[in-house]
């Protein structure tokens, strides 16, 4: 079969435009209890059948009376009556007795004996009664068509005697995962099953997920492999069934095997097959009798962002109902963020409130990784027209939580370590609402984002060359004027992290020029690296001489995965990541990992329960058992500068 390929992108807009004929759709409609009726959508106008109150009924505990026989009645000429002649007892709700046209509060009756009781003031028509119809009257438009269900609105409907009320169906959404490679989660005990080269299939778990949030039901296929006639078999009999749209996730890209859009086109047509947009340009858009057909992309991040773009605004349509709007706010990029002209891009980011300003810090770009959708705080959303965006200039930005959680967010940006992960953990399992907002630059680039006030604190572990002390040289560097406080989170092992059993029996960085062997380094700022050149200074080897001194990672779990995967079979990074993927470790140095606060910081409350945290027995031990540090100065004050 013919390659694929992206003839031509149609923009965000106009991909949406050409998808716009299914938003007048409607479902069907059916017939449900009024107290089954949350979150469905009113197919027909909702007139009440009977009045509330539907009689005259009291709105306090007290006696029922009549209003003309209380008046006169003062502090200083109290007056009598009798019970069950001129007066009765009554409950909030009950009828109010005919003749009686008042209701006296409890509290401002004196009760003489059995019989008889004193007023000391008068009573006027009504006090206290809720009247017919006070809340609602026969007849009344109780509510409009095509309004989404809310619980008080059900106490409504029930209120108003309607016990059953036409609703919009909910739309069936079918989801066909397609992949060779997958393998369905019910086939599996645990994921040590697993063969060499496949994948648990959780996309379709994510979209059942998005289109439940849509108020639509979720129809899961079984897995379709890369075949075309089963893939076309399985696409026949989803058209066919009750489904009102259809999702094939996957396969929908410009690789060789992906079939989706020939077949769609082929059984149908095909509107868009590519969109201008990153994560979810392999989107394809089609029909087939009349159905809408979503060639949804395989990557998670850009299956959701795919999903959100076109699929649940139909969905929304279907019934009814507007999609939800996004909440947005403004925001600092804590870096320059450059983006490919013509590509609209839907950035994932941290957000936390530094000072005066709101802070956006950039997570991974990469469309598979489904983390930066866990820890993202909002989406920074780059227009096609732009080359991106700088630290200088104001954004919008969507936001994916509370702006409470936005509040109570601590910045820290720059190098790497896992026990941050245990810190921010640590705080919230203390009942603390306060998320940790992690941006992983490298010890100096954390250092240059503190003098810009785009953190609250920096991650740092830069070696001085010159006098071995870490982190002090650099503050008085690049953080001139700023009083700053150091405080120590850990001491760590550092070393070189190898295959498990060494097998290329690299036993120092002497090794690292040896033929055969490959190094994966960290980025330039990083203090693993400032350590690593310092170390291949003192041994007099030339960085040319290594083979991949040039790539770089990111973070020690990074470097850790590309020894374990054999993409490279050595590289720089602390115990803990080596052994939590289970490579050998080979130290070199046992290093100074600090946190770097500005001192007018340390009075925020949040930052106190950060420093209580890490004081805490229970982080120390859990930092403990990672294995490769030493705890035992966490949370100790160094210089101030």
């Amino acid at each position: 079969m013919k390659r694929n390929v992206y003839l031509k992108l149609k923009g965000l807009d106009e991909a949406k435009k050409s998808f716009s004929c299914f938003l007048e759709h409607r479902t069907r409609t059916e017939e449900i209890p009024a107290d089954e009726s949350l979150g469905r959508v009113t197919a027909e106008p909702i007139f009440a059948k009977r009045s509330s109150p539907a009689y005259h009924s009291a709105a306090m505990d007290g006696i029922a009376v009549r209003a003309e026989k209380t008046y006169g009645t003062t502090e200083i000429s109290p007056s009598t009556m009798t019970l069950d002649r001129d007066a009765v007892w009554i409950n909030t709700g009950q009828a109010i007795p005919e003749g009686y046209d008042a209701v006296i509060m409890i509290e401002q009756v004196h009760q003489l004996d059995d019989n008889t009781i004193e007023l000391r003031s008068p009573a006027y028509p009504w006090q206290h009664i809720r009247k017919v119809g006070e809340d609602i009257v026969a007849t009344q438009l109780l509510l409009p068509q095509n309004h989404m269900i809310r619980p008080y609105d059900m106490g409504a409907l029930i209120s108003a005697g309607i016990l059953v009320l036409k609703v919009r169906k909910k739309p069936k959404v079918a989801i066909i995962p397609s992949g060779s490679e997958l393998v369905q989660l019910k086939e599996l005990k645990d994921s040590d099953q697993l063969k060499n080269n496949q994948i648990i299939e959780s996309n379709s778990a994510t979209l059942a997920g998005l289109v439940r949030e849509s108020h639509s039901e979720p129809i899961v296929y079984d897995i379709v492999p890369d075949e075309e006639d089963k893939l076309r078999e399985i696409l026949k009999k989803a058209v066919n069934s009750k489904a009102d749209l259809i999702i094939i996730n996957a396969g929908s890209s410009a690789g060789s095997k992906d079939y989706t859009a020939n077949i769609i086109a082929e059984l149908g047509e095909v509107f868009v097959h590519g969109v201008a947009m990153m994560p979810g340009k392999p989107t394809i858009l089609g029909a087939i009798k009349g159905k809408p057909v979503v060639g949804n992309p395989g990557y998670t991040v850009s299956s959701v962002l795919s999903f959100d773009q076109f699929v649940r605004p139909v969905l929304h349509s279907m019934q009814g109902v507007p999609p939800p709007c996004p909440q947005t706010i403004q925001v600092v990029p804590s870096r320059n963020i450059p983006s490919k002209m013509g590509i609209e891009e839907f950035l994932r980011v941290h957000i936390g409130k530094v000072g005066d300003r709101t802070v956006a810090t950039p997570l991974s770009r990469g469309a598979g990784t489904i983390t930066t959708l866990t820890k993202a705080e909002g989406i920074l959303r780059i227009p096609a027209l732009s080359e991106g965006v700088t630290h200088e200039e104001e954004v919008r930005a969507e936001i994916l939580v509370n702006e409470d959680e936005i509040l109570n967010t601590l910045v820290i940006i720059g190098s790497h370590d896992i026990t941050i992960d245990i810190l921010a953990d640590e705080i919230r399992r203390k009942g603390n609402n306060i998320r940790i907002s992690s941006g992983n630059v490298g010890s100096l680039g954390g250092l240059l984002a503190l003098g810009k006030g785009l953190c609250h604190m920096a991650g740092s572990h830069l070696l001085d060359t010159t006098t071995g002390e870490y982190n002090l040289s650099y503050i008085n560097r690049y953080l001139k004027g700023v009083d700053i406080t150091i405080i120590n989170l850990v001491m760590r092992d550092q070393g070189l992290m190898v295959a498990k059993g060494n097998p290329k029996g690299i036993t120092g960085i002497n090794d690292l020029k040896r033929d055969g062997i490959t190094f994966i380094n960290r980025q330039p700022g990083s203090g693993t690296r400032v350590l690593f050149d310092y170390r291949l200074e003192q041994a007099g080897i030339h960085p040319d001489s290594i083979q991949g001194y040039q790539h770089e990672e990111f973070t020690h779990m990074a470097v850790a995965a590309d020894v374990k995967s054999k993409a490279a079979d050595c590289g720089m990074g602390i115990f803990a990541a080596a052994k939590a993927l289970d490579l050998d470790f080979i130290p070199v140095v046992k290093e100074q990992y600090d946190l770097i606060v500005p001192t007018r910081f340390l009075d925020l409350s949040n930052i106190k329960v950060l420093l209580e945290t890490i004081k805490t027995k229970n982080f120390k031990d859990r930092v403990t058992a990672l294995g490769g540090y030493d705890p035992a100065h966490s949370g100790d004050f160094g210089k101030k500068l």
